[in-house]
């Protein structure tokens, strides 16, 4: 399997697994801000989620760059 196509098939799982992130938020009851409250940790552990991934995406391109080098 070439480098690409690791590439590829490990993007693809990243985005699968920042949809199924996502899938987790819901939507307020309502319209104001005192109906975000109870969002808000939620939504602050999807960004800090969200944050890891990508920094796990960024290294590993960064790791497949380098060794596509040598």
């Amino acid at each position: 399997m070439g480098k690409g196509r690791v590439e590829a098939f490990s993007d693809g799982v990243i985005a699968i697994i920042i949809t199924i992130m996502v899938l987790e938020l819901n939507v307020p009851e309502g319209y104001d801000l005192a109906a975000l409250r109870p969002v808000i940790p939620v939504f602050c552990a999807y960004v800090l989620s969200f944050i890891c991934v990508g920094i796990y995406w960024n290294n590993h391109h960064h790791m497949c760059s380098m060794r596509c080098r040598k």
